[in-house]
């Protein structure tokens, strides 16, 4: 079993025990979501730590998604809990890039994919392709790609 899984696992038994009703759920959740990408396939596997990471990550994506989603829909309790269940599952993840951070990794791609001869707006591509796997899973996409947007179009 991987460490992130049985970490997580063992913060489940300890939130049950001490009877935390929000984290107990959040984790059950999660660990049924590694669970549901373990065996998804032709064959069952086990998840490698990165693997648990991303299903972390898609699953605190979701909690921010429906909390923006209540929030807008007038039910703020609801979008709170969401928000609560969010800030458990970051625990997990590694600490993201503040703006700051990304901006100074989006700036060095830039220029590398201008020395290889991409610029302007069609450089995009070329640019994700060198910024991806330096930020994975400290910055959501949508976040990279529109800082990448911005430095292009600036």
């Amino acid at each position: 079993m991987t460490t992130l899984k049985k970490r997580l696992q063992d913060d489940l038994t300890a939130a049950i025990k001490a009877r935390d009703e929000l984290r107990s759920s959040t984790l059950r959740l999660t660990l049924s979501a590694v669970t549901n990408e373990e065996v998804a396939g032709k064959t069952a596997r086990e998840l490698s730590d990165d693997e648990v990471q991303k299903v972390i990550a898609r699953e605190a994506k979701k909690r921010r998604e429906a909390a923006e989603a209540f929030a807008q829909g007038g039910r703020p309790e609801q979008a709170e809990r969401e928000r609560a269940e969010g800030e458990v599952l970051a625990e997990y993840l590694p600490k993201q890039l503040d703006d700051a951070e990304l901006a100074a990794i989006v700036r060095q791609a830039v220029a590398e994919a201008a020395a290889a001869g991409a610029e302007g707006p069609r450089a995009m591509g070329a640019v994700m392709k060198v910024v991806n796997p330096k930020v994975a899973g400290r910055a959501e996409g949508g976040r990279v790609a529109a800082e990448v947007k911005r430095q292009l179009a600036g």
